[in-house]
């Protein structure tokens, strides 16, 4: 009697415990794939007990999926503009907080992209020109404004293959399947990217890439959340962004 009765408190509390267990899913823009896995570890050596899930996409699809209710935490995007439509919409615990700026580079596997500038992709040695897709795609829409702005969209048009987020065109131009790449600094920086040199595209010619990210409303009560968010302020972060190739 006496066991049944301790095993039937012992799994009553366990119930308790794991109902009120938390954890973390933090999405973010596959721009910062690399930056935030190192962002995650270094947290995690201070909060160990802490789960955190991340998932990588284009900034333009996580906002999408946080609208419709996916449940979602934390949002880091590759802009501002995605984060303060989920606040204007009150999906957000408060605004966006700015944590970092991107800059786009060229990128090649076989080429010496440091010696090329944008003019040059209307050359016709290079047929195929791999970018992120400007409609769900800070980066892609950045790309577009800055070829735009030289003149050059229209020419260049026809050779741009769409990757659907920055990480999966920058897979296109290095598997081959686009002699360069207009790609993210904090990609070309890190393995298997950073043997090749690249050129960073002038900020000038399109509008910033400013980063934010936000706590979801799902979010609000979960102290692991504001634990995080507040962690991103850190020195440790802030080193480790620069690393990355995002000032912040």
């Amino acid at each position: 009697m006496f066991a049944r009765s301790f095993l039937a408190l012992l799994l009553s509390l366990l119930g308790s415990t794991l109902a009120g267990a938390q954890n973390l899913t933090v999405v973010a823009a596959a721009s910062v794939r690399h930056a935030m896995q190192d962002i995650v570890a270094s947290y995690q050596q201070q909060f160990p007990d802490d789960a955190i899930r991340i998932i990588f996409g284009a900034s333009g699809g996580l906002t999408t999926q946080i609208i419709n209710g996916a449940p979602f935490d934390l949002f880091f995007s590759a802009d501002t503009a995605l984060p303060q439509r989920l606040y204007d919409e009150g999906l957000t615990t408060g605004k966006p907080v700015v944590y970092a700026e991107g800059r786009l580079v060229l990128w090649s596997a076989d080429l010496d992209a440091s010696t090329l500038t944008l003019h040059d992709l209307t050359s016709p040695n290079i047929r195929r020109i791999a970018m992120a897709q400007p409609r769900t795609a800070p980066y892609g829409q950045r790309a577009q404004e800055a070829l735009t702005n030289l003149g050059l969209w229209d020419v260049v048009e026809e050779k741009i293959v769409f990757g659907e987020n920055i990480s999966q065109a920058a897979r296109m131009a290095e598997a081959g399947a686009a002699e360069i790449g207009l790609i993210a600094l904090s990609l070309a920086v890190v393995p298997p990217l950073n043997d090749q040199p690249f050129q960073l595209i002038d900020r000038d010619l399109h509008a910033p890439l400013t980063q934010a990210f936000v706590i979801t409303r799902r979010a609000a009560s979960n102290p692991i959340a504001h634990r995080f968010a507040d962690f991103i302020g850190t020195p440790e972060v802030t080193a480790i962004l620069r690393q990355h190739g995002l000032h912040s």
